[in-house]
């Protein structure tokens, strides 16, 4: 029997989106259009991975025709976590309202994308709206008759979100976490940053505990966001933490700086909303991980792998310019050419996990497409995780 071939994953971008209360609650999904769609959806859909590592998240597949749903394709697409973002455009192709309003009645959830072509009418059952807001906004108020939630993309800025939301918007997709007005707010010291900075110095030099559990007592918000965070079922810790001294002996050096440096991105007050930037660093960090360790890296260069992904964005944070943060942490040379040049292999990874690389720009990075596809499953679980935990 002559052996099967390996099925080759397409790359796929994904796009986190997230509601008003800066809570992840999809993943939009694209592939690039053509032909062979139906077969790339089959690809990518025919494995139970990517539901696996996505949920309990729904994915949302951008469109731009509702002709690339095939049976074959339909059967891998569960109406109870896939949803279809279509372009309004595809209204004027024959059959496709009607196929459009199918789906609908099939479960599915469809957004249109977009203003529907002059003359043309959009079915009635469909009410949920997607619009590429980086340019303009509708009115405020002009959703508000529609059945939502409705979708906006291409939101770039914490002005362009607030004009989003009082349009009447519910779910938000964009660079706007990265927007320095986004995060921290103007009554945001940064008094816990620097404690943590302080604590990552002081691991990065071998203090001992009572160092460190020194610097932590000095702060009530961190104390408490450290034993929330090491007790959250994203880290499996089999017993209950309740001091910081057993938090350092049972986690040991090597993952209590891990998990402080996802903290520099944690919510300021417990009852505060979540910092976008915690699941997007916790991505990179560790999709970096995993990219070295697949490289053969040891233990130590994956840990340097998984700093570099997870500090690439503490200059949003902290504003600050990154030759200073890098200056102030005294990172290797290697992590600091990553972070400011994108410099070495160390960048080469960090800025495919900034952008939506293509087979090609895999190919210039030395990547392997299987194994860009791994990485970025189990990155994205694992950010999904953090993000709903801390």
């Amino acid at each position: 029997m002559a052996a099967q071939e390996p099925v080759i994953i397409p790359p796929v971008a994904f796009d986190p989106v997230a509601n008003a209360q800066n809570e992840w609650v999809a993943l939009c999904l694209r592939l690039q259009p053509g032909e062979d769609l139906p077969a790339r959806l089959q690809a990518v859909f025919g494995t139970p991975d990517l539901l696996a590592a996505i949920a309990p998240l729904d994915g949302l597949l951008m469109l731009d025709s509702p002709a690339a749903l095939t049976p074959p394709v339909l059967a891998l697409l569960p109406a109870n976590r896939i949803g279809f973002v279509v372009s309004a455009a595809a209204l004027e192709e024959e059959g496709a309202p009607r196929r459009l309003a199918e789906l609908h009645e099939f479960g599915y959830r469809v957004w249109l994308d977009g203003q529907a072509p002059e003359g043309v009418k959009a079915p009635a059952a469909l009410r949920s709206v997607a619009r590429d807001c980086s340019q303009d906004v509708p009115p405020p108020g002009r959703l508000a008759a529609l059945f939502g939630p409705h979708l906006a993309r291409g939101v770039n800025s914490a002005l362009r979100f607030s004009e989003c939301e009082n349009a009447g918007f519910d779910w938000f997709s964009g660079d706007y976490p990265l927007d320095p007005a986004s995060f921290p707010s103007a009554s945001d010291d940064g008094s816990s940053r620097r404690r943590l900075l302080t604590l990552l110095g002081l691991l990065a030099r071998d203090a001992d505990s009572r160092e460190l559990e020194l610097q932590l007592k000095q702060d009530p918000t961190l104390s408490y966001h450290l034993l929330k965070l090491v007790n959250s079922a994203a880290f499996a810790v089999s017993t209950q933490i309740t001091s910081f001294n057993q938090a350092i002996n049972l986690l040991g050096r090597r993952q209590l700086q891990r998990w402080l440096q996802l903290l520099l991105y944690a919510r300021q007050q417990p009852d505060g909303p979540p910092n976008l930037l915690l699941p997007l660093a916790a991505r990179r960090g560790a999709q970096l991980e995993a990219l070295c360790k697949e490289a053969g890296g040891d233990r130590d260069e994956q840990d340097l792998a998984f700093m570099t992904g997870v500090f690439s964005l503490l200059d949003r944070l902290l504003r600050m310019p990154m030759r200073d943060i890098a200056a102030d942490l005294c990172l290797p040379e290697h992590v600091a050419g990553a972070l400011l040049e994108r410099a070495g292999r160390l960048g080469a990874w960090l800025r495919l996990t900034e952008t939506a690389p293509t087979g090609q720009d895999l190919e210039e990075a030395e990547v392997d497409p299987g194994i860009w596809w791994s990485s970025q499953l189990n990155a994205y679980h694992w950010a999904i995780q953090v993000g709903r935990n801390v």
